[in-house]
């Protein structure tokens, strides 16, 4: 999953777009290290170490990994996409940007 996220940050690199993370290893100090190791560049928060912290039970997150995608109004307008999916509805959503 870290190689495609790392792809859409550098494909979107200077467009309206952000990946934010949510991360709930119980291990923050090896945590820390992945994210160095991973080059995650992008906003990542620990989740308490659980996956039923504060942050996945008010998305209301049942599995992992799980993507949604909001747009520029914070609406969740998809969920659960695959690679090439994901990819599509982020260019759907920019070029809906660009057109108003």
């Amino acid at each position: 999953m870290y190689p495609h996220e790392r792809s859409l940050v550098k494909r979107f690199a200077g467009q309206p777009f952000a990946l934010l993370g949510v991360n709930s290893d119980s291990d923050r100090e090896a945590l820390k290290k992945t994210l160095v190791e991973e080059q995650i560049t992008w906003r990542s928060w620990w989740d308490q170490g659980s996956p039923d912290g504060p942050i996945q039970t008010q998305w209301n997150v049942t599995q992992r990994p799980t993507m949604y995608v909001l747009d520029d109004k914070g609406v969740i307008r998809f969920k659960d996409l695959q690679a090439d999916e994901l990819d599509a509805a982020v260019d759907r959503l920019i070029a809906e940007l660009r057109g108003k």
